[in-house]
Formats: C-alpha cells, sequence, structure tokens
C-alpha cells in the first residue's frame, strides 16, 4: 500500500504541478495546484465524492510535483505535460493537425495559398480556420474579387503568356505585366483588408476608385470596380456577423452523452462566420462538462492565435485562463461566460451542433457494435472477439510497395494504431515475400510482448496469402490467434467475398445484406486504403526524384538554377543544349553531358 504521509509533509505551500504514478512507473493524472501541500493532501482524504477519484488514488504508487513561479505558469506546465504525456485519468483532447491558415506572402508580387504549420516573417497570416475548406472557399472568393495570384513562384518567374486563371478572370497576369505593380498592391492591401473584417473600409476604396475611374470616362474599369463592390456586399449579406462588438471571436458550447462529451466551437474571423467543429475528449465518464470546458480551453488556445472575444456556453472559472492568454498574446482576452442578446442565438447553435455530433457518434458506435456481434455469429467466434487486424499490400507492378495493418476495437477504426511498412529487398511483385515481410515484422513484436495480441487477423488475399500468414504465425509463436484470408469474388464485386478459415480450411460465403460482411468489407476497405495511399505517395516521391542528381557534376545549386530557369525537369529536358549553357554555372561541356544523360 502506498503511503502519502511522508510526501505531503514536505510539499510547500507553493503553486506548482503535480503527477500521479502508478506502479508501472506510468503517469496516470496531471494536476495544477495554487497550494500543492492543500491540493495533493485532498486526495487522500477519506470521503472523495467520485468513484473516478478514488479509482485514481488506488492506483498511485508515487507522486512527483514541480513547483513554478506562479498559478499562471502552472497552467502552462500541466497543460503541456497533458498534451505530451496523455494521462488516463486527465481529460485529453486529440492534438489535432495545425489549423489551416490563409497566406498572402512577401513576394515582390504576393502570392495567395493555402497554408499550415509554421509561419515565416514577411508573410501575412489570416485565421486560424475551422478546416481547410472553408480556407479554399475563401481563397476562391479572393480570387473572384481581387484577382490574386495562387501559382507557385516557379511557375510565375516562366510564365511568357497567361495562364488559364487570367483567361476565366481569377488573376490579372502580373506574371506577364499586364497590370503595373502599384495596381496590384493595391488589390493585395484590400484583400487583406477584407480578412481583416474591414470590408466597409474596403467597399468605401473601391467606390472611390469607381468614381474616379467614371469621372475620367474609364469606363470598362468602373465596372470592374463596381463588380468587386456587388461580390463583396453578397458575401457580406451572406456570411457577416453583425452583432459580435469585435470582428474575430469564438463561441463554446458543450454537451454530453452517455458519459461522453463533446464541444463545439464556432469561429468567426474578420467579422465572418467561418464554420464550426467538434471535439471529442477521452476519459470523460464522471466528469463534469466544466471540468471538459476548462481542460479544452487550456489545450486548445495555448500555443494557438486566440481571438480578444471567447464566448462560452457554461459557467467556469475564468480569472486564470484569461490572464494566461492575454499574457501569451500581448492583448487583452476576454471570456464571456454570460452570453446575452445575439450571442445566446450563437451559443444555442453551437450547442445544438454539439448535441448533433453526440447523438451522431452514439448511432455509429451501436452500429459498429451490432455489425461486429453479427460477425461473431457468422464466423462462430467467442465473444471476448473484439480486435481486429487486418493487412493488405499494394505495388504497380511490383513497384513501390508497401504493406498497411488497420486496426479495429473498442468498436470501431483505432486510426493511431494503423501501420505501413515499405517492403524493400524482394522480388518486384512478390505478393507473398511481401505479406511475410509485413506479418513477420509486425507479430515478432507482438509475441514478444511489445504491443496488443489480436483476436483475429484479416488476410485481404486468397489461399496464398493465407497459407504464409498461417507459417508466419506458427514461426513467431502466436499459432492459436485465428487468421481469415478475404478472396475477392467474381469480377471483385463487394458482397462476393469468400472467407477461409486457417485452423479447419473451411470456406464460407455471407449473405450481401449481413451485418457481418459489411464490418469485414469496411475493414477490408480501410486496410486497401491505407495501403495504396501509401503506394502513391511513396510512387509520386521516386518519380519526383530529379534525374538531375544523378549526374555527376550537378549538385543543388546547378540542379536548382536549371530547374528554376525552365520551370521544372520536363522544362529542363525539352531545353537544347546552348539554352542550358546560358545558365550560370554551366558550361557548354556541362550542358552536352547533361543533355546526353537527360536523352
Amino acid at each position: 500500500m502506498f503511503d502519502p504521509k511522508p510526501i505531503l509533509k514536505n510539499l510547500p505551500n507553493l503553486p506548482g504541478v503535480y503527477r500521479m504514478i502508478n506502479g508501472t512507473e506510468e503517469v496516470i493524472y496531471v494536476g495544477k495546484a495554487k497550494d500543492l501541500k492543500k491540493r495533493v493532501s485532498s486526495y487522500f482524504n477519506k470521503n472523495l465524492a467520485s468513484p473516478r477519484t478514488r479509482m485514481m488514488v488506488s492506483h498511485i504508487a508515487k507522486i512527483e510535483t514541480t513547483v513554478t513561479h506562479n498559478e499562471a505558469e502552472a497552467l502552462l506546465l500541466e497543460n503541456n505535460l497533458i498534451k505530451s504525456i496523455m494521462p488516463r485519468y486527465n481529460v485529453v483532447f486529440r492534438d489535432d493537425k495545425s489549423y489551416p491558415y490563409i497566406v498572402l506572402t512577401g513576394d515582390d508580387y504576393s502570392r495567395l495559398a493555402f497554408h499550415r504549420g509554421a509561419q515565416r516573417k514577411g508573410n501575412q497570416y489570416f485565421g486560424p480556420f475551422p478546416n481547410s475548406i472553408a480556407v479554399r472557399e475563401s481563397i476562391q472568393l479572393l480570387q473572384k474579387v481581387f484577382k490574386l495570384r495562387t501559382c507557385e513562384n516557379t511557375v510565375f518567374a516562366n510564365r511568357s503568356r497567361p495562364c488559364l486563371q487570367h483567361q476565366i478572370e481569377r488573376c490579372t497576369a502580373p506574371c506577364v505585366g499586364l497590370i503595373t505593380d502599384s495596381e496590384y498592391n493595391n488589390d493585395v492591401h484590400q484583400a487583406a483588408m477584407f480578412l481583416q473584417g474591414k470590408t466597409n473600409e474596403v467597399l468605401d476604396a473601391l467606390g472611390e476608385q469607381m468614381n474616379s475611374a467614371a469621372a475620367n470616362q474609364e469606363y470598362e474599369l468602373a465596372v470592374v470596380y463596381r463588380n468587386r463592390m456587388q461580390a463583396l456586399r453578397q458575401v457580406q449579406a451572406k456570411q457577416f456577423v453583425s452583432d459580435f462588438n469585435v470582428s474575430d471571436a469564438d463561441v463554446i458550447a458543450c454537451a454530453e452523452l452517455q458519459g461522453q462529451h463533446c464541444i463545439n466551437l464556432v469561429m468567426v474571423r474578420g467579422g465572418r462566420h467561418l464554420g464550426d467543429r467538434s471535439y471529442m475528449p477521452k476519459n470523460t465518464d464522471g466528469e463534469s462538462l466544466e471540468t471538459s470546458m476548462a481542460a479544452f480551453l487550456g489545450q486548445h488556445y495555448v500555443a494557438q492565435n486566440t481571438p480578444p472575444l471567447i464566448v462560452l456556453g457554461i459557467k467556469i472559472e475564468t480569472d486564470l485562463i484569461q490572464e494566461v492568454l492575454s499574457e501569451q498574446t500581448g492583448r487583452k482576452i476576454k471570456i464571456n461566460t454570460n452570453a446575452i442578446g445575439d450571442k445566446r442565438v450563437w451559443l444555442k447553435m453551437a450547442q445544438t451542433n454539439a448535441e448533433l455530433a453526440l447523438g451522431q457518434r452514439a448511432a455509429t458506435s451501436a452500429n459498429q457494435t451490432a455489425k461486429l456481434l453479427a460477425l461473431r455469429e457468422a464466423l462462430n467466434l467467442p465473444e471476448s472477439t473484439e480486435r481486429i487486424e487486418c493487412f493488405d499490400i499494394s505495388h504497380t507492378m511490383g513497384e513501390a510497395t508497401v504493406g498497411s495493418c488497420v486496426v479495429f476495437d473498442k468498436g470501431d477504426m483505432q486510426n493511431s494504431e494503423y501501420r505501413r511498412n515499405n517492403v524493400t529487398g524482394i522480388t518486384p511483385g512478390d505478393d507473398y515475400a511481401a505479406m511475410r515481410d509485413v506479418l513477420t515484422r509486425r507479430y515478432k513484436k507482438v509475441a514478444a510482448g511489445e504491443g496488443v495480441r489480436p483476436d483475429l487477423i484479416f488476410i485481404d488475399g486468397g489461399k496464398g496469402q493465407l497459407g504464409i500468414a498461417v507459417e508466419v504465425m506458427t514461426e513467431v509463436g502466436l499459432a492459436d490467434i485465428l487468421l481469415v484470408g478475404i478472396a475477392k469474388g467474381e469480377e471483385r464485386r463487394p458482397g462476393l467475398e469468400t472467407m477461409i478459415f486457417s485452423d479447419t480450411g473451411e470456406m464460407l460465403n455471407l449473405e450481401k445484406d449481413n451485418k457481418g460482411l459489411h464490418l469485414l468489407q469496411q475493414i477490408r476497405d480501410e486496410a486497401h486504403r491505407f495501403a495504396i495511399t501509401g503506394h502513391r505517395a511513396k510512387r509520386a516521391k521516386a518519380r519526383m526524384h530529379s534525374s538531375l542528381e544523378e549526374i555527376e557534376g550537378i549538385g543543388a545549386k546547378r540542379r536548382k538554377a536549371l530547374l528554376t530557369r525552365f520551370g521544372g525537369l520536363d522544362g529542363v529536358k525539352s531545353a537544347s543544349i546552348d539554352e542550358m549553357a546560358q545558365v550560370e554555372g554551366i558550361s557548354q561541356s556541362l550542358a552536352e553531358k547533361i543533355y546526353g544523360e537527360l536523352h
């Protein structure tokens, strides 16, 4: 039994972070405290109200603490540790990919583009947006109204005539000088103002330009400005949010269903409603909605581009998180937990979205459970069958062979446990050798206790692939796991699959409307999708590999000069020897050598 008294006796009455650790040295909970001694001691009172907390305390074998300067610093450290460790008793939000942004580059002719990742100096970034669809819709709008270029710099630098974007009136073709520098920069400036929510200022400026053009009898130009104003007014009527006193705001609601929580985030940027996104945190059983909301604010907004206004649909203590976010952003952040008027209408919309997301998730989960039960019955599997793994091999005539493993467990596909293997060292096109390689790599580790043992394994293939799988499982010492081969039916049509059992060799076909067959098809199709996605990426990377790299005398600098001059490898291939020799660093003899190698 863990004795907390020696640790509690020496804890200071200072702010900090504490970590609860179990007997296997796993951190099971991370928390912050204004007073470490009081907070940690509270876990060892006799009357703990929450069964979840009692369970967590029963697993404690060790406690570690870190003292911080203040409670705000403790909050930051707590959330960093939760994100990196993901303890089983903390409410944890999945660390999603970084949000997408719109970028206006700092080039001489600014480029309008989709951006995700690190931000570079010299560029202007606008966002974040809730998803990539919202970004691409905004880019299409900006192209239609302001006609900014979206092409890559290498393409832009090598244009000799306007591209299709100019022909369909989505670009003013600065690449070939069809617009002056000052006019293009003015368009960029107006696009930036629009993205900042200054639409009325943009409309006023366009009105002045239209009147000026009309006064100078430049009627075609006046029509261009008029059309831009009309397009912006249409967008303003559809998307703009007039009831917020700031152009950037987030509205957050929280809902609960059957112990699962959902946070719905509605984003307003530049005065425009960009859409919403729902988040499903882990480890919410027995936790309150207030706990989930507080966890979301800490884990989501630290290191995020925080808007000046956050409207919450649930009342929690916000002083500390306001202080931290204001300090991080360098400006005042207001968190409103008592929305009135129109803001309450937006909260109701977010609440409805959260409830809908939970309902859809529950329906999907129930459907998956029914499918699993049907599969157990159809294949005569034990009730303990929960975890299913499926393997597939993908290649093109032996090129870029990739093997995939997908996992179905806990009633759903477990994306984080998917694995892909690049298969090398085999005869190209040998599916049997590829399957042996992939299975051996995975189940050697499982047999050694380094992975989770599956209850059932699907092999996408017929008797040959299944035979190889049986050999591998026998070699690694896991011969007792049932393997089922999935042979494609006539003309590879869905519903005609034949299942082949490793233990008896029996072959089975299920009715097309059997729910168990639907689950099998879902898992098999996911394995195929995952394999072919990896294969295509590997194949594309191999084919993008510049053959210039294989020519002696061509280093990175000369290769870049050639590709920039001719707009890519195809351009270099079509260039003559004399044209190559005009590139800086390329002599006549080297140009002849390059030409000879490429042809």
